[in-house]
Formats: structure tokens, sequence, C-alpha cells
């Protein structure tokens, strides 16, 4: 549950986010919990999150079938002549209790404005940590369509980089075979990442399943991108002396310690200066071998 008393965290949840959560788990004097039939409750339109741990909603039905719900979900009633109830926070217990065949759940119902309960519904679900990458993205532009915020806007309300924003809502442009590959967890959001940086798009989808079958890192696959991008070093037609054995040796425990083709090129005279170079792929690359190095030094 999310705690009013934590100014930091509310500036990052959102105007009114706290007051909507505060006490949740000892509902407000003048709040009353209710047993509300099952079948009258809906799940939140604006719900980000697709898929539920099936196996964490069975232990928790399990739960709640020997001690009941001991915490109210939240609930609002969109038409007050009705006798019907969408979600604000809780739709874990709320499946668990059909699961366990239980008829009433309680919850508290609040006095909620579409805006409101549509920012609650994302930030609840992005404040768990456990969306996937592109239930996260959809999120951000779901903030962005139905309360027409800029991404800056969103940056600013959620209390992350727009750069962190915006690289989210990239994988929204993604061919709907890769989105299944990032649901389902065959595809992190590193190597999402690195297949929209391929120039040739016809070529993404093919690449994606590749990086599946074969369970290729992200290294691998940028070094596969970069080929595909023709950013690959051209043979050199340069005439390249022999290097010893000595030589050879070196550079071989290099590439093995740093994962990437070190070049060292020797001295040939006392005037010319020896030289290892340590080629790497992308920014993320390149902080990988400087950790590397950093924790050597260290």
């Amino acid at each position: 549950p999310l705690m009013a008393s934590k100014d930091k965290d509310n500036k990052a949840l959102g105007r009114g986010i706290g007051a909507l959560f505060a006490d949740v788990n000892e509902p407000a004097s003048e709040e009353t919990v209710v047993d509300l039939d099952l079948q009258d409750i809906h799940a939140n339109p604006y719900q980000p999150r697709r898929t539920f741990d099936q196996t964490a909603l069975k232990e928790l039905a399990s739960s709640i079938k020997k001690s009941g719900v001991f915490q109210p979900i939240i609930v609002r009633q969109p038409d007050a002549e009705l006798n019907k109830y969408e979600i604000i926070a809780g739709e874990r217990r709320f499946r668990a209790s059909k699961l366990a065949h239980q008829t009433t759940i309680p919850a508290i119902v609040r006095d909620v404005t579409e805006e409101q309960m549509m920012e609650v519904a994302v930030l609840e679900n992005l404040q768990r940590e456990d969306l996937t990458p592109l239930e996260e993205a959809e999120a951000y532009n779901s903030l962005m369509k139905k309360l027409k915020l800029t991404q800056a806007e969103v940056s600013k309300r959620l209390g992350k980089s727009r750069p962190y924003i915006a690289n989210y809502l990239r994988l929204l442009g993604l061919p709907d075979g890769v989105k299944q590959y990032i649901q389902k967890g065959q595809l992190s959001m590193g190597q999402a990442r690195t297949l929209l940086s391929l120039k040739d798009k016809s070529k993404l989808a093919p690449l994606a399943k590749r990086v599946v079958k074969d369970n290729l890192t992200v290294r691998q696959l940028e070094q596969i991108v970069a080929r595909y991008n023709g950013e690959a070093k051209q043979p050199t037609k340069k005439v390249v002396a022999k290097k010893s054995p000595y030589i050879r040796a070196s550079e071989e425990q290099l590439q093995e310690k740093f994962g990437t083709a070190v070049s060292i090129q020797a001295k040939t005279n006392k005037a010319d200066q020896g030289k290892i170079e340590i080629p790497y792929l992308s920014n993320e690359d390149l902080t990988r071998i400087l950790e590397i190095l950093s924790i050597d030094l260290n």
C-alpha cells in the first residue's frame, strides 16, 4: 500500500494520489467498509496490467479461503443509481476472491473522478515495479492520451527522466509479434531497445525471433544490428605485420576479459608507441567495459 505520509513518494505519484491511498489499511473514520457482491464489481478500465501471476493468485485465493480478505479493496460507483462498481485499487484481491469462490468482498467506496481513477490505476501499478516493459509503456501512453500530458509532463509527474519515458514509448512502435515476445518475458528491455536501432525495419521481426530462438545476449544482438546497419568495420586492405605469439596471446587474454575484440599494436621500433584498442558498440557496452576496469583498479 502507498502511504500518504511519505512526501517524497507523493511528489512522484501525482496530484491527489496520496489522499486516495491515505490509511488504506485503517479506513478513515468517515469511511465505511461494506461487503459488496463480486458480481457487481468490474475491473478498472484503465488498468495497465494485462497479465497476473496465476501461481501468486492461487496462493492468495487459498489464504482468502482460510482467513478472508484483510485489506478492503477501493472502488467507485460511476452511477449512483446503478448498483455497479469499478475497482480503483485491489484487483488482485478481487480476482483471488473469485478464484476462492467467494460471493462478497470488503470494500471502501470513494468519490473519485474519471481522471483520478485512471491516474491511480497507472501509478499504483508503476509503484509495484513488476509490470512488463510493454505494460509500462502502455501506462505512460495512457497517461499522455487520457490526461493530455506531454512526455515532459509525465516525466515530471512520475519523477523519471524524459529519455526514460521516451525509450519505453518507443516499444509501442514494434511489430505485434515482437511485442508478444516482450510481454511473455522472452525479450528484455535492453534487447528491445537494441532492436529499435535497426535501420531496416523489415528485418526487425525475423531478428527478434532469432534472439529468442538462439537466446542471444544484448551484446551479441548489438553486434548483429551494427552489421545490418553497415556500421561494422570493413576489412582493411593494408598489409599488417605478423604479430608475435606473445602479442596474440595477450590479445586473447584481453578479449576474454572484456568480451570484445581487443587489438594490440606492438612497437616496431624504439620511437614508436604500442597501442591497445578496446572497441565498444554502444553506451551500455562502454559502461560495461568501464565497470570491469573500475573493479580491477579498485
